[in-house]
């Protein structure tokens, strides 16, 4: 059975080449041997001629089988029907309820192409938003399942940035903004420090004129410009194209965060600097932190990489905000944390026991604040700094099982909580006093987080206004 799309195609065809050749519907039927509304239904796509008709039909006409039976519309008028007729005939259309246009002889082709436009901007639209949030919330749960099989650890990428640090000259310390511009110029880039970035992207390339633009300044919350421009060549680098999906989006910006941390601490020194510590048992984030010149949570990042996979230490890691949603999590030692039906566990409430949340509470907030916690699933030791952005305060927080605390500094410490979360008693639940003082008289107002009404990422690049991008790179083409 032909596609509705080939029928109608079949039957423009013949409709064409039966006007060319001056026959009427009736006149036609009599030659070929059947009742001209017999024709009409074919011509209109609505049935399918047999072999034979369609014999009759190229001998009555001058042509043959092999051209009526051609996938190209005959003509510009016959192009805009069939596409408006797959369209209206389409699931994105008729969702809508709309009744589809019927199309007569007297409706102009420019008609045609202004209720086209109509159905192509629909369509463009529901392609951008491809990604619901539960589709977005199960590709993350998924990618991160898949990198806590494998460590959090990604080989290949490992080598690919010490291939491009030896090309570089980079050998021990941290790696400079010097060594990161060189890093750019070997693959034919120039870096160039702008005001005018597009307020949605952290970094544009042009790949016409080999140039990579950064804002001027780090943006807040740890972003340096060494790993913005890292994570540009990433692009390049591992191949990337323009996102199928979400999920596909997703991967191509672990990779490039990945490699950008492999670049700025490279995994030979790394490691290195790593195993002495744990054979010093002094193991802290503080220490590799100021070694290779990065952020706290960069460097907590990178031990989710490296301890497993070199050292044999299970871990966890996390970003916690100021009201104790999660931002950003990895484990593979088994920490219970809040999940959802889909499985996410970003944005879910941590217990107020763990440390991640405890240590906005603490007076010092200037070095890591060190605890062990009693969970259903055994006692965990962890390190925990904060910090603040513009917007929030936030904490990272890497932490251990306790038969590993004795490789770490803070282990001695005598701080200890007891969660037993999920169990909503644990910190969920207000005191039996608290409860009955307060119960009928009081009304609080929930605060609803922004992630429920942002949109995802739209658009040719997920997360950024196209137009604005476009428009930067034009002003700037010229220069």
């Amino acid at each position: 059975m032909a596609s509705t799309v080939e029928l109608s195609t079949l039957g423009h065809r013949i409709r064409h080449h039966r006007l060319e050749s001056g026959f009427t519907l009736d006149e036609l039927g009599a030659v070929v041997g059947v009742a001209g509304s017999h024709l009409s239904l074919i011509e209109n796509g609505k049935r399918e001629p047999k072999l034979s008709l369609l014999q009759e039909i190229a001998r009555a006409t001058g042509t043959d089988v092999a051209d009526l039976l051609s996938p190209e519309p005959p003509n510009r008028r016959a192009a805009l029907e069939i596409e408006l007729d797959r369209a209206q005939a389409g699931t994105v259309f008729r969702r809508l309820g709309i009744a589809p246009v019927k199309i007569t002889k007297g409706m102009s082709d420019e008609t045609l192409e202004s209720i086209l436009g109509l159905h192509r901007e629909l369509q463009r639209r529901e392609r951008e938003a491809i990604a619901t949030p539960e589709e977005a919330r199960r590709a993350n749960t998924e990618l991160r399942l898949n990198m806590r099989a494998h460590d959090n650890y990604l080989p290949e990428i490992e080598k690919l940035a010490e291939k491009q640090l030896r090309a570089a000259g980079h050998a021990t310390g941290a790696l400079t903004h010097r060594t990161v511009s060189i890093m750019a110029e070997q693959l034919g880039f120039e870096l160039i420090y702008v005001n005018d970035l597009p307020h949605s992207a952290r970094s544009v390339t042009d790949l016409e004129n080999g140039r990579i633009y950064l804002p001027p300044a780090s943006i807040p919350g740890g972003h340096g410009l060494r790993s913005m421009a890292l994570q540009a060549m990433a692009h390049r680098l591992l191949g990337h194209t323009q996102p199928t999906d979400y999920a596909d989006f997703l991967r191509q910006r672990l990779e490039i965060n990945y490699f950008a941390a492999c670049c700025l601490m490279p995994e030979t020194a790394a490691v290195a600097f790593l195993q002495q510590a744990k054979k010093e048992r002094n193991l802290a984030v503080e220490d590799f932190r100021d070694a290779f010149g990065v952020t706290h949570e960069a460097a907590g990042m990178r031990m989710t990489n490296l301890l497993t996979r070199h050292l044999g230490i299970p871990l966890h890691f996390l970003r916690v905000d100021g009201s104790g949603a999660i931002s950003r999590v990895y484990e593979n030692d088994d920490l219970p944390l809040p999940i959802d039906v889909t499985g996410s566990v970003e944005g879910q409430i941590l217990c107020r026991k763990f440390s991640a949340r405890s240590a906005f509470a603490e007076q010092n907030r200037t070095t890591e604040h060190y605890q062990y916690t009693d969970t259903p699933a055994g006692t965990y030791w962890c390190a925990t700094q904060t910090g603040s952005t513009a917007d929030d305060e936030f904490s990272i927080t890497v932490g251990v099982p306790f038969d590993d605390a004795k490789w770490f500094r803070g282990r001695e410490t005598a701080g200890r909580a007891v969660s037993t979360c999920p169990d909503e008693s644990c910190c969920r639940r207000p005191a039996p006093g608290l409860a009955d003082r307060w119960e009928g008289k009081a009304w609080p107002s929930a605060r609803v987080h922004m992630q429920m009404f942002s949109p995802l990422p739209r658009g040719a690049f997920p997360g950024v206004d196209d137009s604005e991008v476009y428009a930067f790179l034009d002003r700037h083409a010229e220069e």
